[in-house]
């Protein structure tokens, strides 16, 4: 049995591309009670606690985990709070590099976790507020880290991305693939 330990729909979707059956349960931790670190140690350290504590619930499946989170300016962006929230970091990126890091592990019952941080660049197009609020009138912001979903109408904002697209979205799925034939061996 491979569980899934996130409620995110486009979790999931990717996840299908690689396995098409698994079990969601979302982790039970509380991600507040982790220390702040800089972006790519904190989504490692969420995935494995995420991991962890699945892992206890089910220790004969094999538990994916994965947190994403925008970086710039090495300062986190999450989720915003409301719109104005949204239109300020939106306004921030315009025009700039940001980075989006993916903390992925992968445990098998038995087994060692097996752990990795995908990295993506992501250049955004200088905005200008009727364009950013324009994008913010689509709602779409609304539960993405960055206040952006480049898989949907958050497409437009972005001049070019070094890196897995999929990584953006919020799961790399070669990655992950590549991982999970890792681990069965």
């Amino acid at each position: 049995m491979i569980i899934l330990g996130s409620s995110s729909p486009r979790r999931q979707e990717l996840l299908r591309l690689i396995v098409p059956e698994f079990q969601i349960e979302p982790a039970q931790i509380d991600e507040r009670a982790l220390p702040i670190l800089p972006a790519p140690a904190y989504v490692a350290s969420l995935a494995a606690a995420k991991g962890a504590e699945l892992a206890e619930r089910f220790p004969a499946a094999t538990i994916i985990t994965a947190d994403t989170m925008v970086s710039f300016d090495q300062q986190l962006l999450g989720k915003p709070r409301d719109r104005q929230d949204a239109f300020a970091t939106l306004q921030m990126l315009s025009g700039k590099v940001h980075q989006v890091y993916t903390g992925v592990q992968i445990q098998r019952p038995g087994h060692a976790p097996k752990q990795t941080v995908v990295a993506t660049q992501v250049q955004f197009w200088p905005l200008s507020a009727s364009e950013i609020n324009a994008y913010l009138d689509t709602g779409e912001y609304c539960d993405k880290a960055g206040s952006y979903g480049i898989q949907g109408y958050g497409a437009r904002l972005v001049e070019r991305i070094d890196g897995d697209f999929y990584n953006v979205v919020g799961l790399p799925v070669s990655t992950v693939a590549r991982m999970l034939n890792e681990t069965q061996k």
